[in-house]
């Protein structure tokens, strides 16, 4: 090696030494300047607060009994760690001209993992004759191969403690045609016999919505979904003349932004 590629090779050793145990920047500017810029990188990287809506679905629903319109709401606004969530979901019955169920959620969420997140909040049910008010506890979130979970706990003001569980799934058929099947499934710990619900699971769903996005944020979408009420609360649609089993078609917009 030549003398001079030995000089250059330890001056580099000599000046690379006092800095090796810090960043580099450390060494040429001064504490308060590099304060300020990792709060601005963390601010960029994930410490700003963002709005987020989405109109999941927002349907008409045909069965061979009722008309419906239904939706399902959220919006959070937030940081990357916690935010605070609205969740709507609601049914409409055309015929009847009343909320055949309508439910809004307030959440405060903690991410807890790069993937889910956990909630807690309040939620109250504006449907005629219901009128509860529920203390919420749940998780969401992603799980491997990309199935979107929802879990939620509800204690009533009442005492009353129920459940519901959620999955979806999007499957690409191209760039812009979707297809997203759908399943959920209800539970409540007791018979509440004035909302017609028996104990233990209550009604199970399942449905296919394929959607094309003529641009992402606005997609329209048709489908089906097969709706099955269990147990005892099959037992109150029977003696109320219901079918406990229905099948309807649905058309709709999903809409975020």
């Amino acid at each position: 090696m030549k003398p001079s590629t030995w000089t250059a090779l330890a001056w580099m050793i000599a000046f690379a030494a006092p800095v090796a145990a810090q960043d580099y920047a450390d060494a040429y500017y001064p504490p308060e300047a590099m304060d300020a810029a990792l709060e601005a990188v963390r601010h960029e990287t994930g410490g700003q607060r963002q709005f987020y809506f989405q109109a999941n679905r927002f349907e008409y629903r045909s069965d061979d009994e009722t008309q419906s319109l239904a939706w399902d709401i959220n919006a959070w606004y937030g940081g990357r760690l916690n935010r605070l969530w609205i969740k709507s979901e609601a049914a409409y019955d055309l015929e009847s001209g009343a909320f055949e169920e309508a439910r809004l959620e307030a959440l405060w969420s903690r991410a807890i993992s790069p993937y889910f997140d956990v909630q807690t909040g309040l939620a109250h049910d504006f449907e005629s004759g219901n009128g509860r008010t529920h203390a919420v506890l749940g998780i969401q979130g992603l799980a491997p191969y990309w199935f979107e979970l929802n879990f939620a706990t509800y204690l009533s003001d009442q005492g009353e403690l129920t459940g519901a569980a959620e999955v979806e799934y999007e499957l690409l058929l191209t760039q812009r045609l979707i297809l997203q099947p759908r399943a959920a499934v209800s539970w409540s710990a007791d018979a509440i016999p004035d909302l017609d619900t028996g104990s233990g699971f209550t009604d199970i769903q399942a449905g296919l919505r394929l959607r094309y996005e003529i641009v992402r944020q606005f997609a329209p979408y048709v489908g089906v979904e097969w709706t099955r009420q269990l147990g005892g609360t099959a037992d109150y649609a029977r003696a109320a003349s219901a079918d406990p089993d229905t099948t309807a078609l649905v058309a709709g917009l999903r809409v975020w932004f």
